[in-house]
C-alpha cells in the first residue's frame, strides 16, 4: 500500500520543557494522542486507539526538542514503516512554540487528517492552557 507525508505546524502557548512529557511519556501522551500508552519491558511503547493495539519504538529524540515513533507493526522494515515525529521551536519574539507533526502511514485522505490533528492537538492545548 502507498504511503502518505502529512505534515502540519501548530502554534502552542507554552513552553517546549511544559510540552515536551506530553510527546514522549506514556502518561502524558495518554491525555492527548491515544486512547492508552504503555512502556513495555523491552522499552517499546504500546499505543491504544478505539481497542487496536500498535507497538512502536523510539528512534531519535533529543530533549524538549523533537521525538520520532517508528511503529513496528506496520509490517515494513524501519525506511517504509509507519512513524509519527513530533518537532518543537520555540519563538521568544512571540513567546510561543511551534509543533510540528509528521505523520507517515497509509492514510492519504489530507482532509480527514486535518481534522484529526487539529482535534488532537487541541486537546494537547487544552491539558496545558496553551
Amino acid at each position: 500500500m502507498e504511503k502518505y507525508r502529512f505534515e502540519k505546524e501548530f502554534e502552542i502557548k507554552a513552553s517546549p520543557r511544559m510540552l515536551y512529557p506530553y510527546l514522549l511519556n506514556p502518561e502524558g501522551l495518554s491525555q492527548w494522542f491515544a486512547d492508552d500508552v504503555k512502556v513495555l519491558p523491552d522499552g517499546n511503547y504500546l499505543f491504544e486507539w478505539e481497542g487496536e493495539r500498535h507497538s512502536a519504538r523510539v528512534v531519535s529524540r533529543r530533549l524538549n526538542k523533537h521525538v520520532k515513533f517508528v511503529f513496528t507493526d506496520s509490517g515494513d522494515d524501519e525506511i517504509k514503516a509507519n512513524f509519527v515525529e513530533f518537532f518543537l521551536d520555540y519563538n521568544d519574539i512571540i513567546g510561543s512554540t511551534f509543533l510540528k507533526v509528521v505523520d507517515f502511514s497509509e492514510m492519504d485522505d489530507e482532509e480527514e487528517l486535518h481534522k484529526l490533528w487539529d482535534g488532537l492537538v487541541q486537546s494537547l492545548k487544552e491539558i496545558v492552557g496553551g
